[in-house]
């Protein structure tokens, strides 16, 4: 049998697939950059065609680049950007209407009206959430609304719903299977956490038709075969999780109390606390981390809309710097103590303050501010961003990491990890491979496959690249960060 083990990434702003041995190592990976579309103010959009073009894409690349046929590949796994919302054609697959991403903002006001009528504790109760535009069933609910008769269509059972990996599941199996696995279910307000089943009464208050909505499995599971036509060969779908629960497996972070930190688009810190769902006095979500062998294991987790998104806004946005990997020698200049703050909001706050009508601004700007000391408080932001949620899971009663393990494109950036070491108080721990969200999925199928045997023989192929110690004074490491909550309270729309 095969040992090698396909992963499909596919993220906000570019779709990923790597190649894997059976020792957890990249052999082979391809990368495609594709459009973020923002119609108006807040919204957010991609085109799911070239979200499945650019998917299909780096598939055939990868593996061209491993010198492997399909056939030398013993399963796949999907991991995906989480709440982005598709409605497709049940006969054709063609969606309906853009893919409405997870940091599109349209659906405020009404979370605001739901939340007025005194929903929230209840949906909290089921699904460990927030009633926030970020999740997927207010985006399902204004394209069900919006486009005309999809409603009409939705309740003859005409239309499919689901995240990223559904989509892409079904377009892989010239649409054979709708399923979904448990954490990317857990990221829809439509799923209870508890019973682990779709729920009537959410699915009520949202008033969507049970027909749309795919089937729930564990996250390493058979979603599936893949069209032989589409690769060379006919591949299983082995294993499925959203891409932080994926990350949390790829980082081994299998006991109850370890923490990773992933830093893409936004960052996403979360905890594992075991069997028990712990419910956050911090608006942190409570989540399904994973769900194997139908024993779920939860997790809490803190969700920064905008990381890694930041330094492409310098890059693109207001093209202060040309490459990301620029931006690590200007901070080494700078220093950290620049008095700039940059508080990136461009589509609200989110955890721990979950403000949707708060926006950025760039606060402490003097006749000597430059380019460097804009370009550094950006990098600080996602570390001040990381302390706010640290600090909310200290106050929810989390145990006290020993060590967080980081992973994603900004990790690789030496200053930005001791900075984050410094701001935090707690060692910050890279591993040799970066690509856990890939990797994490990878295991999973892997394990489904019967590749590894347990979570154990996974956990032994993690290894630590590098561990930065705190070494900043505490009295420094409160001054800077109480700056950073004043230009925080400036911002928001509710202070």
């Amino acid at each position: 049998m095969s040992h090698y083990l396909l992963a499909i990434d596919q993220g906000t702003t570019s779709s990923r697939a790597i190649v894997f041995s059976a020792q957890g190592l990249p052999v082979a990976r391809a990368q495609q950059e594709f459009k973020q579309y923002f119609p108006q103010d807040g919204w957010v959009e991609h085109d799911g065609e070239e979200l499945w073009l650019s998917t299909l894409k780096v598939c055939r690349e990868a593996l061209k680049q491993s010198g492997l046929s399909a056939s030398d590949v013993a399963a796949i796994g999907i991991t995906n950007q989480r709440e982005t919302t598709l409605v497709w054609d049940a006969q054709t697959g063609t969606p309906i209407h853009p893919a409405i991403v997870w940091q599109d903002r349209r659906t405020a006001d009404y979370c605001a009206e739901l939340k007025e009528a005194g929903h929230e504790a209840a949906v909290a109760a089921k699904t460990g959430l927030l009633i926030d535009p970020y999740f997927s069933a207010t985006k399902l609910r204004w394209i069900l609304h919006k486009v005309p008769g999809a409603l009409e269509r939705a309740e003859r059972g005409e239309l499919r719903f689901g995240t990223v990996d559904s989509f892409l599941l079904w377009r892989l199996t010239g649409g054979k299977s709708h399923k979904t696995d448990a954490s990317n279910a857990s990221r829809t307000l439509l799923f209870n956490i508890h019973t682990q089943q779709w729920d009537e009464e959410l699915l009520k208050l949202f008033g969507i038709s049970p027909s749309l909505l795919p089937e729930v499995l564990d996250c390493a599971a058979d979603f599936g075969s893949i069209d032989a036509s589409l690769l060379g060969a006919s591949i299983p779908v082995l294993g499925m999780a959203g891409d932080q629960q994926a990350a949390l497996i790829g980082q081994a972070c299998f006991e109850p109390g370890m923490v990773k930190s992933t830093y893409g688009t936004g960052c996403f810190m979360i905890q594992n606390t075991g069997s028990t769902p712990v419910t956050s006095k911090n608006r942190l979500l409570t989540t399904v981390g994973y769900r194997l062998n139908g024993q779920v294991t939860y997790a809490v987790e803190g969700s920064i809309f905008v990381a890694g998104a930041a330094v492409q806004w310098l890059r693109d946005g207001i093209k202060l710097i040309s490459h990301a990997r620029d931006t690590e020698a200007m901070a080494e200049q700078t220093g950290d103590a620049c008095g700039v703050y940059l508080v990136p909001a461009f589509t609200g706050l989110g955890a721990p303050y979950w403000d949707p009508k708060a926006r950025g601004a760039i606060f402490g700007l003097t006749r000597d501010t430059g380019i460097k000391e804009i370009v550094t408080a950006g990098l600080q932001s996602v570390c001040y961003q990381t302390r706010d949620l640290l600090e909310a899971m200290r106050q929810d009663g989390a145990v006290e990491p020993s060590a967080l393990r980081v992973d994603g494109g900004m990790v690789e950036n030496n200053w930005v990890m001791q900075f984050l070491a410094d701001i935090l108080g707690v060692p910050v721990e890279r591993p040799e491979v970066t690509e856990t969200t890939a990797l994490g999925v990878a295991y999973l199928a892997g394990l489904q496959a019967g590749i590894y045997k347990d979570l154990e023989s996974i956990a032994r192929h993690w290894h630590r690249q590098q561990r930065f110690e705190p070494r900043m004074a505490d009295s420094h490491r409160s001054k800077l960060y109480d700056g950073w909550l004043d230009a925080v309270n400036r911002v928001r729309s509710e202070s």
